[in-house]
């Protein structure tokens, strides 16, 4: 399975992803991805955000994202997929995000 960060993109940020399974963002990254989300929905590209240290904001990216790692209790993990539409949302672990990838 091969999985791509932003850092591994390059010019052609598209083109670097080809083939790849999953992307991989921060929650920092996520403000300058927005364009590569819209790519990863056309090329069957799963997303994963690592979200800890921040509150995640709502927004249109949550739509593209499937796995979102997160601060909280599992109670709040729960609530945020509910209003999210995030298929897998994981909280309270300190576990690499590549852990949960399916």
């Amino acid at each position: 399975m091969r999985i791509v960060t932003l850092a591994d993109l390059k010019e052609d940020k598209r083109a670097d992803m080809h083939g790849a399974r999953w992307l991989l963002l921060t929650a920092s990254e996520l403000e300058r991805s927005a364009s590569l989300l819209m790519f990863t929905e056309l090329d069957d590209i799963l997303v994963a955000v690592d979200h800890r240290g921040v509150v995640p904001a709502d927004g249109l990216w949550q739509r593209a994202v499937h796995l979102i790692v997160i601060d909280g209790t599992q109670t709040e993990a729960e609530t945020f997929r509910r209003r999210s539409g995030i298929t897998k949302v994981i909280a309270n672990t300190n576990e690499d995000i590549r852990t949960f990838l399916w």
